[in-house]
């Protein structure tokens, strides 16, 4: 089976601090010449773990304001996608160019693909704000502790600012009365909340969320996608790894459907989830449906 030819997919827009108030802008582009150009760039992208090639060259491009949606089967490379693309996996080849700077790789001695410039990448991961199943808060740490720590640490903000910012962005997720509290004390739907502010506090251009709503009971899934809503109502560039195919309908620009490490479908939500080209994806679609 042939991987797809590139599509489009994902974004750009900044988060904005002024006057002690976070609020999502429009979309930034800082020349009118390069608005057109791709805030992600995914070019070939091949990844394997042992015998198993996970993704199979994978390329696609993400314009401003877009809000993509990556659905298919579980191992069909979703997952693996996300991280190649903040370099949490290091793909054996391909390129990834985040706002046209391509991360820098290189051949070891040993023959495997490594970071060729690691301050290259923890400098661009900033722009890429990432939202895990499992929340990954720091237990040690309060709420708002949770929030101020990269930005104070890493992006070497003034103390008063990131703490306004923070306080701003808990109170857009509905987690200001929460901001003393320690992760234990909170539901898993609250700390997913937290996670997702967390990630918004270094003012990403694009929000990367994997799967998060999957280690969540029932009942505790509708608030986080409710921020989720919220945010892509705000012009919020994001890339979603997901099972819950009604939201994905409802907030998605585009749609990837992958399966075995290729994307076999892409395009509007309509197109996608009404007239899908791939019998397979009308199939998982479907049955996704059927299932909810």
């Amino acid at each position: 089976m042939q991987c797809m030819p590139p599509c489009s997919a994902t974004a750009y827009t900044v988060l904005l601090f002024t006057q002690g108030r976070a609020s999502l802008s429009d979309t930034f582009m800082p020349q009118a010449a390069a608005a057109a150009a791709p805030i992600i760039d995914i070019r070939n992208l091949r990844k394997r773990f042992g015998t198993q090639e996970v993704l199979k060259g994978v390329s696609f491009t993400a314009q401003s304001g877009d809000v993509v949606s990556l659905i298919g089967a579980s191992g069909s490379g979703k997952s693996t996608l996300l991280r190649c693309m903040n370099m949490l996996e290091v793909p054996d080849s391909g390129q990834v160019l985040i706002a046209g700077e391509e991360v820098a790789l290189k051949t070891n001695r040993h023959g495997q693909t490594v970071l060729a410039n690691p301050p290259q990448v923890d400098r661009m991961r900033t722009r890429l704000g990432m939202v895990f199943q499992s929340f990954n808060l720091w237990p040690h740490m309060t709420v708002l502790e949770n929030l101020i720590e990269v930005p104070i640490r890493v992006l070497h903000q003034p103390r008063a600012e990131a703490i306004a910012l923070a306080e701003a962005l808990l109170a857009k997720v509905g987690m200001a009365e929460k901001r003393h509290s320690y992760p234990a004390f909170l539901s898993g739907g609250q700390q997913q909340r937290v996670a997702i502010a967390r990630a918004l506090a270094t003012r990403p251009s694009v929000m990367l969320f994997d799967e998060p709503t999957s280690a969540l009971d029932p009942e505790l899934v509708g608030e986080v996608l409710k921020v989720i809503r919220d945010l892509a109502q705000d012009g919020c560039t994001m890339v979603l790894v997901t099972h819950e195919m009604a939201f994905a309908r409802d907030v998605s620009s585009k749609v990837m459907f992958l399966h075995q490490g290729c994307i076999e479908e892409a395009g509007t939500a309509r197109q996608v989830f009404e007239n899908p080209g791939s019998e397979r994806c009308r199939q998982f679609v479907n049955a996704q449906f059927c299932r909810a």
